[in-house]
């Protein structure tokens, strides 16, 4: 049974037309990725299941096929055993998830106060939150600025676009707008798949911070999440639980930590090794290669 967005057809859909190599493994899908200016690529298997030795075998064959240094693994599970882990990790061991099984009041009551009067200081303020398609290019704009204010890296306006037009025509995928005197202040596509609305793409805008309009479009999603019936709702990451505040990603942590979400620990990122010699030299580099990134950032 398909357990995450990143499993559904519609997903294999998009990273093909991204002209992404997709492979299958039964009902399981994982992606190869070629290292420029080589004959060598890495392979990616996000949020599947957890990996039997059968499964293993068949990977290092899939992978030899590819000509693959490594496959990367992401499982959709709290526990692995018997592989390397990942040389750099690109899902987070945590997350948050919000059980939407929970009346109103409880969600509200078991906020931090703050998030409560965040929430109704955006209400005071009139912040109108509306699912919102039509706002697309909004939302291209806002991300943007987002990923040059936060100076992160992020996908380009083309993975964005295809993206949203897969998954929307997939049903998965839903556009939610947050507007203070008819300006978009935020934009988050969620993604609902099984019982759960995902939470994995977001931007604002620096403008009137002081309506606080993030913390009501969480809350506003949540409901709607509640109202479709669905039972959980997962913010797509979490530091874990010893945050450092000097983590670059700990204003995202502490934002979403203000609902008082359950932090789920999942097993981790693990690497496949295919090929011994050629995965030393390739983590070697990439760890030179991230530094030189940090740096110039």
């Amino acid at each position: 049974m398909i357990g995450h967005p990143l499993q559904t057809p519609a997903w294999g859909k998009f990273r093909k037309e991204m002209g992404i190599d997709v492979e299958y493994l039964g009902d399981w899908q994982l992606t190869f990725h070629r290292i420029p200016h080589t004959p060598w690529t890495i392979g990616y298997f996000p949020k599947g299941p957890a990996p039997t030795k059968n499964m293993i075998e068949e990977l290092r064959v899939l992978g030899k096929q590819k000509n693959a240094i490594f496959i990367q693994l992401e499982p959709n599970t709290k526990r692995v055993s018997g592989l390397t882990p990942s040389h750099h990790p690109l899902f987070t061991k945590y997350t948050f998830v919000l059980d939407l099984t929970k009346s109103e009041d409880e969600l509200l009551s078991a906020m931090h106060p703050k998030t409560r009067y965040n929430i109704r200081v955006a209400q005071k303020h009139g912040v109108i939150i509306t699912e919102d398609d039509a706002s697309f290019n909004e939302y291209l704009r806002l991300t943007k600025e987002t990923t040059n204010r936060q100076g992160f890296y992020a996908h380009n306006r083309r993975y964005h676009e295809k993206m949203w037009e897969i998954m929307r025509e997939s049903g998965i995928a839903h556009l939610f707008t947050a507007r203070y005197n008819n300006e978009v202040l935020c934009a988050w596509i969620v993604f609902v798949w099984g019982d759960t609305v995902y939470y994995p793409y977001g931007a604002s805008s620096r403008s009137h911070r002081e309506v606080m309009a993030p913390a009501l479009l969480l809350w506003e999603i949540a409901l709607w999440g509640k109202k479709k019936g669905l039972k959980k709702f997962d913010l797509w990451g979490a530091i874990g639980p010893r945050p450092d505040p000097k983590d670059p990603w700990y204003g995202f942590h502490h934002f979403k930590e203000g609902f008082a979400p359950r932090l789920v620990e999942f097993a981790g990122s693990f690497d496949l090794v295919i090929n011994k010699t050629l995965y030393t030299l390739y983590t070697i580099a990439d760890t030179i290669r991230w530094k030189l990134l940090k740096w110039r950032r």
